[in-house]
Order: C-alpha cells, then structure tokens, then sequence
C-alpha cells in the first residue's frame, strides 16, 4: 500500500481533530452535569507559563487546516490562525471549522503541494521548507502538542477523559 501526502496528513489531522471534538464535547457535558460553566474552561493553564486551553484549541486549527492553507500559499506565520475564542463554544467552533475545512480538500489537491517551497515566519527568522519537510516535521509535532495539551488542560480540570478520547477513530482493518 502506498502512503500518500494526503494520507499521512489530512488523515492524521482527521482522526485527531474529530477527537478533540469529542473531548470537548465531554467538557462540555461534564460542566452541565456538575453545574459549572464551561466558559470558566477557556482561560485554563497546565502551568502559569503555558498558554491557555483557548490558544491550544485555535493551534490544532492553526497547525491542521493552517498548515495545509500555508503550503498552499507557501508561507506559514507563527502568529496566524483563529483568533483565541472567549468561549467554550467558540472552542468548539473552531474545532469543527477545521474538521469542515479539513473534509473538504482532496487528496488530488493535497498530493499536488508535495515538493512546493514554504516558508516558516517567526518575527525576522525566515525557515525554508519543502511541504513534506513542513508538514512532517513542524506541523504534525506542533498539532500533536497543542491537541494533547488541550485534552490535558481538561483533564486536570476534572473532565473525566481516557485514552480513548485522544485517539479517537482507529483506522482499523476493514
């Protein structure tokens, strides 16, 4: 079986984002069950020096969907992305923005990026990238991070989450 660009990243961002949907669709459960008010999840940290569960919700959308629109115009900036929601259901939103925007590209499209130049911008720092380069080796670990961040800032606030939650839907032998 071949593995295709497509493959190896709208399907990852899939499964992970349609997970992050479902975990926050339990915090959203949890706080109605218990009489809390979800919004007080938004401006939560793991630590004083991280940022908060809003930022890591907006960088699964930044570093997923994000990633993807920045290979195609060949420039990804690190402050880009959604704006940080002041509410759960704007984190929600965003979440199920990006799994729409995600369902959408093709994989005709997406093979199509591979060997396109992109550029990563930080301030002055300019960091050249093949898309494959990019993709593999800046987008998925930076999406990885801020998604099993988010599932993280959660969890320590009593969500009660498994594994499970940050899986989400194996591809499973058919």
């Amino acid at each position: 079986m071949t593995i295709s660009l497509y493959d190896i990243t709208v399907g990852q961002y899939l499964q992970t984002v349609d997970a992050a949907a479902g975990f926050l669709e339990r915090g959203l459960k949890h706080c109605t069950d218990e009489g809390a008010n979800p919004d007080d999840l938004v401006g939560k940290r793991l630590a004083g020096d991280m940022l908060p569960l809003s930022f890591q919700v907006s960088s699964i959308a930044h570093h997923s969907i994000g990633a993807i629109e920045a290979v195609q115009a060949g420039v990804f900036q690190a402050t880009g992305g959604p704006a940080m929601p002041e509410t759960y259901a704007g984190l929600i939103k965003i979440v199920a923005d990006a799994q729409a925007a995600l369902r959408a590209l093709t994989p005709d499209a997406v093979n199509a990026l591979a060997g396109k130049d992109v550029t990563f911008e930080f301030g002055p720092t300019k960091m050249p990238f093949t898309a494959e380069g990019f993709l593999l080796s800046f987008s998925l670990p930076n999406f990885y991070f801020h998604a099993s961040t988010a599932y993280d800032v959660l969890r320590a606030n009593g969500v009660p989450l498994g594994k499970r939650y940050f899986l989400g839907q194996l591809k499973l032998k058919g």
